[in-house]
């Protein structure tokens, strides 16, 4: 897999733990959610970078205490048409005030990257090769007015103050 963020595609210094591994003594890991609640107390005092891994369903505020140390949130597309993860990255950004790395991972294909950027995201996980390719050669598909507000610095467009485009 590839990880594309701020428009190249980057090394990945993060580890996605899968469920029952033991948590490693230092590096970048991205822990399961339930792993999380379950064992939050492991890591008090530590300054080594954290991450979760949320998936759609997850009750946000069990980990609301906890946000501020997460270095990433990797929220979880496990199919093209589920879009909770849209819901909860627009959660995290709004409601909860998260500003570290929002990382979309699963089924991130070309066609919602700007979409899921609008919704706070600013890491991608990329599996599909189709995707990869668009993304290394620049062809993303994407629209250029808006009519719902987002994370994303935007100014109204003419004579409909609701319509806008990015700024």
């Amino acid at each position: 897999m590839a990880l594309y963020k701020n428009g190249a595609f980057v090394d990945d210094r993060w580890r996605a733990l899968p469920e029952g591994e033991a948590a490693p003594v230092s590096g970048h890991a991205i822990f399961p959610f339930d792993w999380w609640r379950e064992e939050r107390g492991a890591f008090d005092g530590s300054n080594v970078p954290l991450g979760v891994r949320v998936e759609p369903g997850a009750d946000l505020a069990e980990i609301a205490a906890d946000i501020k140390r997460f270095s990433v949130i990797a929220l979880v597309f496990p199919k093209f048409g589920d879009g909770r993860a849209f819901s909860l990255a627009r959660l995290l950004r709004e409601r909860y005030g998260y500003e570290g790395e929002l990382r979309a991972v699963g089924e991130v294909l070309s066609d919602q990257i700007q979409l899921m950027q609008r919704c706070g995201f600013d890491a991608f996980e990329v599996t599909d090769a189709i995707t990869e390719k668009a993304l290394r050669e620049g062809r993303i598909p994407g629209v250029a007015h808006f009519y719902q507000p987002s994370e994303r610095k935007e100014v109204p467009v003419g004579s409909r103050p609701w319509t806008r485009a990015p700024g």
